[in-house]
């Protein structure tokens, strides 16, 4: 039983080390790829200043039921 015990060591070893290079593998935080650039905003000058609403003048009313 000795004989087998020091015969199945090297294995046991060898599967522990992969164990744990698999687990580093799975946990790791994912890198942004390579072809992917830096994000830019691009900032309109003077943008919107006044109320989001549309005006409606000039439009005839609607004769919805």
């Amino acid at each position: 039983m000795v004989i087998v015990a020091c015969l199945l060591l090297p294995f046991v070893g060898l599967l522990l080390y992969g164990m744990d290079r698999v687990e580093d593998w799975l946990t790791r935080s994912p890198e942004p790829p390579r072809h992917a650039g830096a994000r830019r905003l691009r900032v309109i000058a003077g943008g919107r200043q006044g109320p989001a609403t549309r005006s409606r003048t000039g439009r005839r009313p609607s004769r919805a039921a």
